[in-house]
């Protein structure tokens, strides 16, 4: 039954302070401005969130994404936590990077399934909705026993894919895990794939690596959700480039880029790396370029609020 007594609730957006850049963003696109939280430090490196106007009976957008360091996701905890002492109405967390998501499944024993941990975590706090954008995988929409917004890239990849007018354009999976979304931009285009299947000696670290299908001539397009060490994606960007590949760009939604990342992104041959703004970039360079979600996310926020389906943001293939 739809609960109607929501529609007129005002509608309120925060953001914890590690997506404050992105939360502003957000905010102007929808047309108010973010709502005021203090964080008090402690000497001991505690800290405390509290929101500086009432949120009684609002419904409240919560903005944080969940990467390193793992405070950022105990803030995002502590906000809907509060949100909820002081009587909000409706409170949707608003992950644009879901840390732990590559922990959703037991691969070896006797190993933590991290992402169902958090989804856990963020229920308990209180949440009554969660909006996040390109999972890694997408059955950890299953976690959750609140309704689940999982917003596409598509929507902002695609437009800048077809504004290079790539003549000779393929699409191609960095690893056997991203198929799936690579099969989708290449139906969108209506061009065919290549996958770049690795074998890792352990994390972060490959030892082997193929590629299945032809690319010679081809401009090839990698699309992954995490670009992390960049170990795989600048080795695929290598074995591409080796069979012939004409150039290589890769499009990837989160820029983790930790350890020697960016020194290999611009030793690679990858013409340039695309990505977006669920998670700051620690070192701006010339080889990456950086699209804005705000847009996205207030469009998504005005759907939920206002009970429409959040489809009509996806390209269909």
């Amino acid at each position: 039954m739809t609960d109607t007594t929501r529609i007129g609730n005002e509608v309120k957006i925060f953001s914890g302070r590690s997506s404050k850049y992105l939360a502003e963003t957000i905010a102007n696109a929808y047309g108010q401005p973010l709502g005021k939280v203090t964080v008090t430090p402690f000497m001991d490196g505690e800290f405390s969130p509290c929101f500086d106007e009432s949120v009684r009976g609002c419904d409240v957008f919560i903005i944080q994404s969940t990467f390193a360091p793992t405070e950022n996701l105990f803030e995002l905890l502590l906000l809907i936590d509060a949100a909820k002492r002081a009587s909000a109405h409706y409170i949707t967390a608003v992950v644009p990077y879901f840390g732990f998501a590559r922990s959703d499944r037991k691969d070896k024993p006797r190993v933590a399934i991290a992402a169902k941990l958090v989804a856990n975590l963020l229920s308990a706090a209180g949440i009554t909705r969660i909006m996040t954008m390109d999972l890694h995988a997408a059955q950890i929409q299953g976690f959750f026993d609140v309704p689940v917004d999982h917003l596409d890239p598509t929507t902002i990849f695609v437009p800048y894919i077809e504004s290079l007018k790539l003549d000779n354009l393929l699409i191609a999976a960095p690893d056997m895990g991203g198929v799936h979304r690579a099969r989708m931009y290449a139906k969108i285009f209506k061009v065919d794939m290549a996958i770049c299947d690795k074998q890792r000696k352990r994390a972060n670290e490959i030892d082997s690596m193929q590629v299945i299908g032809n690319v010679k001539g081809k401009d090839v397009v990698l699309v992954d959700d995490i670009v992390d060490t960049a170990g795989t994606m600048t080795k695929s960007a290598e074995m591409l480039m080796e069979q012939g590949a004409n150039s290589v760009r890769a499009f990837c939604t989160h820029p983790v880029l930790s350890g020697p990342a960016y020194e290999r992104i611009e030793a690679s041959p990858l013409t340039e790396i695309i990505v977006c703004d669920t998670i700051p970039l620690k070192n701006p360079m010339p080889k990456i370029k950086v699209l804005q979600t705000g847009d996205l996310f207030s469009r998504a926020i005005q759907k939920v609020y206002s009970y429409e389906s959040i489809s009509p943001l996806f390209i269909k293939e």
